[in-house]
């Protein structure tokens, strides 16, 4: 079975492109990031302007004109159904407790503006203080909480817009 992947271009046509389809291409390479391309008798000048590799991203000037293209196998789609993501953070947007116990203090306000690993609130539990950090930069959309209150295990504490 051959690897069939995936190709969108600027977010708005996919195509399925096969290893074969690759190989046959008649590609010259002319430096390290331009090629001349023969595609059914008809010439192509390609430079490839910016690459980035981890999340499998292009742009590139086809005669002139600017694509961004994004390439993904089945893997990549697999992985993106589970719900996890390859080669980047995935956006938290809310926070819950996690484990049962006490508000001892809130730090933010709603509408606040917070920074990555910017202290939220203490959480006391099994006689430990924990400090719940943030983890992304971001605005305060809703604090379900508040000082002395209880709190049980995976209950929502804040939603981020």
């Amino acid at each position: 079975m051959s690897q069939i992947y995936k190709v969108n271009v600027n977010n708005s046509f996919d195509f399925d492109v096969s290893p074969e389809q690759v190989s046959s291409l008649d590609a010259i390479k002319m430096s390290a990031s331009q090629f001349h391309v023969l595609q059914g008798h008809k010439s192509y000048k390609c430079e490839i302007e910016t690459s980035n590799v981890n999340s499998k991203s292009y742009k590139v000037k086809v005669n002139g004109n600017i694509y961004n293209i994004h390439i993904s196998n089945n893997l990549d789609i697999l992985i993106k159904d589970m719900g996890f993501e390859v080669g980047a953070s995935k956006k938290v947007n809310e926070i819950k407790a996690p484990m049962p116990g006490l508000i001892l203090d809130v730090h933010v306000k709603e509408g606040q503006e917070v920074k990555e690993d910017d202290a939220l609130l203490i959480l006391e539990a099994m006689k430990m203080e924990n400090v719940l950090t943030s983890p992304r930069d971001g605005i305060i959309k809703s604090i379900s909480v508040s000082k002395n209150d209880t709190v049980d295990k995976n209950q929502l504490l804040i939603e981020f817009e």
